[in-house]
């Protein structure tokens, strides 16, 4: 099970972070449930702790909940759930901190650009995120 947190900017473009162990691949502040969360809510605010430095104190509002049925080298189905992160000010941008171990940047970026530097099933996520959002509205994304 992951966790994460979606975050735009002011002007509602969606936050990313790129994973060091896949230039091409672009994240959300979250990860895998680890032994001491109390909820998958916990991990997403923990994660995103370690992993930009940003101390998220907003209400657990989920966004989405993500199935991935099993496939080659992944025997097991694993659910994520993405909850509002909320908005993120210039000033709260300047000051995210990276893991580097876990992420080399970060970006904001408008959605349609998200398409051209995403794979097709990340683009689908963010998509759906950012569509729940202004919906008001949590979605459910079952990936084939």
């Amino acid at each position: 099970m992951y966790a994460a947190l979606y975050f735009t900017d002011t002007g509602g473009d969606p936050f990313a972070l790129r994973s060091a162990h896949g230039v091409e691949t672009w994240q959300f502040p979250g990860g895998n449930v680890e032994h001491g969360d109390t909820t998958p809510f916990a991990t997403a605010v923990r994660e995103c702790r370690e992993e930009t430095g940003i101390e998220f104190d907003g209400p657990p509002t989920l966004l989405l909940t993500h199935f991935i049925p099993p496939r080659p080298g992944w025997p097991c189905a694993k659910i994520g759930f993405v909850f509002d992160g909320g908005v993120l000010t210039s000033a709260e941008l300047d000051r995210i901190v990276l893991d580097a171990s876990e992420h080399t940047d970060w970006l904001v970026q408008p959605l349609g650009t998200w398409k051209t530097m995403m794979s097709p099933r990340l683009y689908t996520r963010i998509h759906a995120l950012h569509e729940a959002r202004k919906g008001r509205s949590a979605a459910f994304l079952s990936e084939p």
